[in-house]
């Protein structure tokens, strides 16, 4: 009778033990998943005594999810590109940041303690956007945005299609090359559409490059530096391209859904993600670029990753709000004329 009474009692403790074990839901990107199960997610985990669970996929099939779900909504805290988090938060789906809860906000550069203004976002990585490229098969350096139109890379380019993080800002890239301008983006489109016999694809997932240049279809593409790390891992030989027209910045940033059931937890998380042990873990293995200042990684990783003042500094940021103005008539104009 007493092992009997026991034995209950254990599956008493245990099932109190469980019952309160609370989750927090994350939409991410995927990206690297295993690394970041490595130097978040676990040690989240055990830090809080909570499980998380990770809902990835790229920005827009993430942001169509948490519309669709405004009402009832199911995920905790969400990182996106930072015009995909403000369209999220035009559309009502972002709660204000009470960055009084952040204890490493302070630690951060400047632009990424408020991304998008009124508190919506903070970021956790900024990345350039340039062209990575074969040096085996391009044997003069690219150092313009113009040089994507050689007649060497004709069938050998991969763009970023106009939906995906990377898409607008190559747009603006090019459109600046050819002597466009914010209000006049015709210059752009116009070099875009005659570049079509010369794309492979227009790829929607930065994963998608690295088997592209692995397998010897696609020698250039304009891609962001987060996914410098397995395009290296293909073992082929490439460069990374610093345009004289300059490259983009573009940060990924972390905003509290609308509705959250936990948003102690999710505080929580998004001040772990921006605190300098996860940066700087996260910056040791490719993953991300840190924002938080006082990060430190020796050289050959930071040659890897957009890090320090004064790269961040050379960047050319491309405002969200101005995209998120932009966006569906670019959308249209692409379909149209592009990607036809």
């Amino acid at each position: 009778m007493r092992v009997w009474l026991g034995w209950l009692a254990l599956v008493f403790v245990l099932s109190v033990g469980f019952a309160q074990q609370r989750t927090l839901t994350v939409s991410g990107f995927g990206l690297n998943q295993n690394l970041i199960d490595k130097n978040i997610t676990r040690p989240f985990e055990a830090r809080c005594n909570c499980k998380i669970v990770w809902e990835v996929g790229n920005n827009a099939d993430r942001l169509a999810k948490l519309a669709a779900r405004k009402d009832n909504p199911n995920v905790d805290v969400a990182l996106l590109g930072d015009y995909f988090a403000q369209l999220a938060a035009n559309q009502g789906l972002l709660e204000r940041l009470d960055t009084s809860k952040l204890s490493n906000l302070n630690e951060l550069y400047e632009f990424a303690k408020n991304p998008l203004g009124g508190n919506l976002a903070v970021a956790f990585t900024i990345y350039a956007i340039s062209i990575a490229y074969r040096t085996d098969k391009i044997t003069t350096p690219i150092t313009s945005w113009r040089d994507l139109w050689r007649p060497e890379l004709k069938g050998r380019i991969a763009l970023p299609n106009i939906t995906t993080t990377q898409g607008p800002p190559v747009v603006w890239l090019v459109n600046r090359a050819f002597g466009g301008t914010d209000t006049d983006v015709n210059p752009g489109f116009e070099r875009l559409s005659a570049l079509k016999a010369n794309v492979v694809t227009y790829y929607n997932q930065s994963a998608q490059l690295a088997g592209l240049f692995a397998q010897d279809e696609v020698w250039a593409a304009p891609v962001g530096r987060f996914a410098w790390g397995n395009l290296l891992a293909t073992g082929k030989p490439l460069a990374w391209a610093r345009p004289s027209e300059g490259q983009a910045g573009v940060s990924n940033v972390a905003v509290l859904v609308k509705g959250s059931r936990n948003q102690e937890l999710a505080y929580q998380f998004i001040d772990f993600i921006i605190s300098r042990e996860v940066q700087t873990a996260q910056a040791n293995d490719l993953v991300d670029s840190p924002v938080n200042r006082n990060v430190r990684v020796a050289a050959d990783k930071a040659a890897q990753l957009t890090y320090g003042l004064q790269q961040i500094a050379s960047l050319r940021i491309v405002d969200p709000d101005y995209i998120v103005k932009v966006r569906d008539a670019w959308i249209q104009r692409w379909n149209r004329e592009v990607a036809r």
